[in-house]
């Protein structure tokens, strides 16, 4: 059975250029990947206080002004991955500290640089889906 997942995709505007922020993964699978924060989504919990949640317990950061973005599916048998992901997009103003238990490294990346490197899951299109939202000005949807 899928699981239901929520990622989030970060960004902060620095001298005209967006960087997203990742984390390095310290648990499998992707073990040592970097990837945007993200995780299940509890029971009785929704995707927007999961996606918060989620950020907060992996980097100490408080997202802000959560929108949804879109879904995406994640099937990589060969690591018994099938997961729906709810994506969201945001903001967060505090400095990120990585939760070790769940991140070994935290970094912002300018867009360019996140797409050439290898990241866990299907985040390297979340990351595309969110550059093809800003570029054609596509609005996201508030999330209630």
């Amino acid at each position: 059975m899928p699981k239901v997942t929520v990622g989030a995709v970060l960004t902060r505007e620095t001298d005209q250029e967006i960087k997203v922020l990742l984390t390095k993964r310290n648990v499998e699978p992707f073990k040592h990947f970097w990837c945007i924060p993200g995780g299940h989504i509890e029971q009785n919990e929704s995707a927007v206080d999961a996606v918060i949640r989620e950020v907060k317990e992996e980097t100490s950061l408080d997202m802000q002004n959560p929108e949804f973005l879109g879904y995406m599916d994640e099937i990589f048998p060969e690591r018994g991955v099938h997961n729906v992901v709810l994506l969201f997009c945001g903001t967060a103003p505090n400095e990120a500290i990585a939760n070790p238990d769940e991140v070994t490294e935290i970094g912002w990346f300018s867009l360019t640089q996140a797409l050439k490197m290898d990241l866990a899951f299907c985040h390297k299109e979340a990351i595309e889906l969110y550059m093809q939202c800003q570029l054609k000005k596509i609005p996201v949807q508030k999330a209630r």
